[in-house]
């Protein structure tokens, strides 16, 4: 094959991938979400990729600005994908089940070496975490709805309430680190996890199925927060895509 049809088919292959976050990922790209297979396997020689933001760059002003959206997804989240390529290239263990998928990796992260393991987590959530966030210009009221807001309230009383213990898990989480709201046995639980740990590794400090995922590290907020990731995390909430939350919720 040409360098240039190569070129084309991989393009392609993004921009539909793009698309599929845009749509908050149908039915049966949510119901496979655990491995996110699709938006990085296959698409250059077998190799992890870069997904296209299904939104510009600028789209979740004034909540998140776009310096900060370049730089975490250009060059943060470009890192991941490159190291975990590199790891995978690297690694001659014979844990990690064939096709790699973010799931195979997962479930041996106890018995891989910590770059596979780390990077193959900057990846995923990163993936996940671009697709649970959407435009919202008119700064207009952000809140849940249909099965997932009647679970959300059935388990924790109230939004409010809810709200307050997923601000809290993703503010006291020491140093870098995520925030989730994940089903674990089909209940929903809020927990956080340290560096690029997450719930679908097989000894996180959190185990299920995630529905909504927070950043906590530095470079996802400083240069417009600082220090007040608290201000940030109660501004992410517009931003907030509860209709891909939902989805994975329902195919949790």
């Amino acid at each position: 094959m040409s360098d240039s049809r190569r070129d084309f088919l991989r393009k392609g292959a993004l921009l539909s991938l793009s698309g599929l976050a845009g749509s908050a990922l149908g039915n049966e790209s949510a119901e496979k979400l655990e491995t996110l297979g699709s938006f990085a396997n296959g698409t250059d020689g077998g190799k992890f990729t870069l997904p296209v933001l299904p939104y510009a760059y600028d789209a979740l002003e004034p909540f998140i600005d776009q310096q900060t959206m370049v730089i975490h997804h250009s060059k943060h989240h470009q890192a991941y994908v490159d190291n975990l390529n590199k790891a995978l290239n690297g690694y001659t263990g014979k844990d990690i089940k064939s096709p790699q998928t973010f799931q195979s990796i997962f479930d041996v992260a106890s018995k891989i070496p910590a770059p596979l393991r780390n990077n193959a987590g900057g990846h995923y959530n990163h993936s996940l975490f671009w697709t649970l966030m959407k435009e919202n210009k008119d700064n207009k009221p952000n809140l849940p709805t249909g099965k997932l807001a009647d679970a959300i309230t059935a388990t924790f009383k109230s939004f409010d309430i809810f709200q307050k213990t997923f601000n809290e898990a993703a503010t006291k989480r020491f140093g870098s680190g995520w925030a989730w709201l994940y089903l674990e046995d089909g209940k929903l639980k809020i927990g956080s996890t340290p560096n690029q740990d997450n719930p679908l590794m097989d000894n996180a400090e959190i185990k299920g199925k995630p529905v909504l995922a927070l950043d906590v590290w530095e470079h996802a907020y400083y240069l417009k927060y600082q220090n007040k990731r608290a201000d940030y995390i109660n501004n992410w909430w517009s931003v907030v895509n509860w209709e891909t939350a939902g989805n994975l919720f329902q195919k949790g």
